[in-house]
């Protein structure tokens, strides 16, 4: 028995997942240059979707079994393609993406969805398995393209609700956070070899990744929440702790992005299997706390829906729009192509330099510049594949630093020698003028700040700035001046003693 339908669906849970940056509107995507080892791949797709296509028509005129011959042998073709696309480099998944979006939107509601073959219109078992993992279709992908949109053995795409606060949070990230949006998939892209395979080891979809990244930090590693939630995932100290990230030789390893990607991938199938796979009960206790969800919407199969009235009006307004926000995010990292939505194309291959000269972070982006990155230069993109790194801190001849890969002939040509790297070590260099002493600070501005002070000793889960809130009055910066704390990110360990002075704002 065959039926045509299961066959596209199959096809499209293959590959609908490589999730990305589809093609607008349906309209083409640049041809590849003639030097491209992609290019014969893209002439695959393209004479395969012909192929494909031509079989839904025979299946229209009656012709069934020339029809099922023709469309097996494009997609088994096409499968192949896309799997050899998965190991190279500049091959664009997202364009077998779009081809198979084209191909099962072509086949439902024709007469190849329809019963053939004196199908009775049952769903077999077999058809259900299909679709999913036993698929042999599926199986013989790339883990890459079975996992991105399937969690638990369901469809991503059915999983997420197109409701109201969705809908609602879809705008929201296509018009006034749209930037932040793009931002948050280039951040990604750079991050992607290191978090994405924690994820897929995991068995969770890569758009979920994305959605949470998204709304969490947007793709900076080094975030620091005014809660004290930190890293490109945003743990709490303790949640971090349970979940293996500790701080090892002076590093949170809350801002080590695979790290985090795998603990966030631990936590949320922990609490998939506490609220029976619901989806958005996890991610809301993701935000919100397990605890506090559990008690307003139970557990197992008992649990009840996030949306239902009884727990939707229960939870903080934060997580009402969390909770839709992270989902919104997923949906248009797989469907960016329905919204008008392009993300761009970053070459984000990783590479690493050995430095010919001392040379600090900072330095490297003054005199990388903006090659290849004309939007907003390389320090993000550097802090975040460096984060154990003091970005103002100076890494001796000899030391390697992770950069994207184009980048290792900038830094040959630009950085090793000549006039960029002396007017970055100039730059680097510029003495600030200390303040004032306390003495005559307090004579100019009285009320501003005292000599005295007293000593507090840093506790697990502490940040400077909860210090400086539980203080007199002090500002961060006041108290890491105090104790020599370089920022941004002021890092302090358990046990550690600080100076609080007495300050007053």
């Amino acid at each position: 028995m065959f039926r045509y339908r299961t066959f596209c669906i199959a096809a499209a849970a293959a590959l609908a997942a490589c999730a990305g940056n589809a093609p607008r509107g349906g309209k083409p995507t640049p041809a590849p240059k003639a030097d491209d080892p992609s290019s014969a791949l893209y002439q695959r797709l393209d004479e395969d979707s012909r192929r494909y296509e031509a079989g839904l028509a025979l299946a229209r005129s009656g012709e069934t079994e020339r029809a099922q011959a023709e469309m097996k042998a494009a997609l088994d073709d096409l499968r192949t393609a896309a799997t050899e696309c998965a190991r190279v480099a500049e091959c664009d998944q997202q364009r077998f993406v779009a081809g198979f979006d084209s191909l099962l939107r072509a086949g439902i509601g024709s007469h190849a969805d329809s019963v053939v073959e004196g199908d009775t219109g049952a769903t077999t078992p077999e058809a259900t398995e299909e679709a999913g993992e036993g698929s042999p279709i599926v199986t013989a992908m790339p883990a890459l393209g079975r996992s991105i949109t399937l969690l638990k053995g369901r469809e991503l795409g059915d999983i997420i609700a197109l409701n109201g606060p969705v809908k609602a949070a879809l705008e929201e990230w296509l018009t006034q956070y749209r930037p932040n949006l793009i931002t948050a998939y280039e951040n990604y892209q750079y991050l992607r070899y290191q978090m994405w395979p924690e994820y897929e080891k995991a068995g969770l979809p890569e758009a979920l990744l994305f959605g949470m990244l998204a709304k969490e930090s947007g793709g900076k590693v080094h975030a620091v929440s005014r809660s004290g939630a930190s890293g490109p995932l945003q743990f709490m100290y303790a949640t971090g702790v349970r979940f293996g990230l500790g701080n090892v030789d002076g590093f949170d390893q809350r801002f080590d992005p695979r790290l985090a990607a795998r603990a966030n991938a631990a936590y949320i199938n922990e609490q998939l299997a506490i609220f029976n796979n619901n989806l958005e009960l996890v991610i809301g206790a993701y935000n919100g706390g397990e605890g506090a969800m559990q008690r307003r919407a139970g557990r197992g199969e008992s649990a009840s829906g996030f949306w239902s009235p009884e727990v939707y009006g229960s939870v903080s307004q934060e997580t009402r729009e969390y909770v839709p926000m992270v989902l919104a995010a997923a949906w248009l990292f797989m469907h960016p192509e329905r919204y008008n939505l392009e993300f761009p194309k970053v070459a984000a291959k990783p590479g690493s330099i050995t430095l010919k000269r001392p040379a600090s972070i900072a330095e490297l982006t003054v005199c990388l510049g903006q090659d290849g990155n004309a939007h907003d230069g390389w320090f993000r993109t550097l802090r975040n594949l460096n984060p154990q790194l003091d970005p103002q801190q100076q890494e001796p001849a000899g030391a390697r630093v992770v950069v994207p890969q184009r980048l290792e002939k900038v830094y040959e040509r630009d950085c090793a020698g000549g006039r960029w790297p002396q007017l970055a070590a100039e730059l680097h260099e510029a003495i600030v003028p200390a303040p004032p002493p306390v003495s005559l600070a307090q004579s100019r501005a009285p009320a501003k700040a005292h000599a005295k002070g007293r000593i507090y000793v840093v506790r697990k889960g502490d940040t400077l700035a909860a210090i400086a809130r539980r203080s007199s009055g002090c500002a961060v910066r006041e108290i890491a001046a105090a104790n020599g704390l370089r920022g941004p990110n002021y890092p302090i360990k358990p046990g550690q003693s600080l100076k609080v002075p007495e300050c007053a704002r």
